[in-house]
């Protein structure tokens, strides 16, 4: 059994050698509010997708920016080359949950109000578009 585990995992390594990816785990805001940001960029051209970050007010679009870099720069060294302009754009993203922080604010009458500080994990796919046309 030991070597079929062995095997499956071999086989996921495999798949994902062909997959350019980045992952964001553990960001201190909620989900929806990552959510926000992510659903404004999926599906565009990578620069232009550079370019609504940067100018969104929003604080988690920093964090999305920054992980969208992250997915070039490993799309760039799977491929031994630069992007060309235009080239890649948003294939994936999604964000999940990730912990919950529980903690606990003073009410009236000595009874206490739960707040729950969320957590969120982001996985963001780029491809090259020359690759569809294929």
């Amino acid at each position: 059994m030991g070597a079929r585990k062995h095997n499956a995992a071999e086989k996921r390594k495999e798949a994902l050698k062909n997959l350019y990816f980045a992952k964001l785990k553990g960001v201190p805001s909620s989900p929806r509010k990552m959510r926000y940001v992510v659903d404004m960029i999926r599906g565009m051209e990578v620069n232009r997708a550079l370019g609504v970050l940067r100018f969104s007010k929003k604080q988690a679009a920093a964090d999305v920016e920054k992980l969208l870099r992250s997915a070039v720069a490993n799309w760039e060294t799977k491929n031994d080359r630069k992007a060309d302009e235009g080239e890649l754009y948003i294939s994936k993203v999604f964000v999940d949950e990730g912990v919950t922080m529980k903690r606990m604010r003073p009410a009236p009458q000595g009874r206490g109000y739960r707040i729950r500080k969320r957590s969120n994990h982001v996985t963001l796919f780029v491809d090259a578009k020359t690759n569809d046309e294929k």
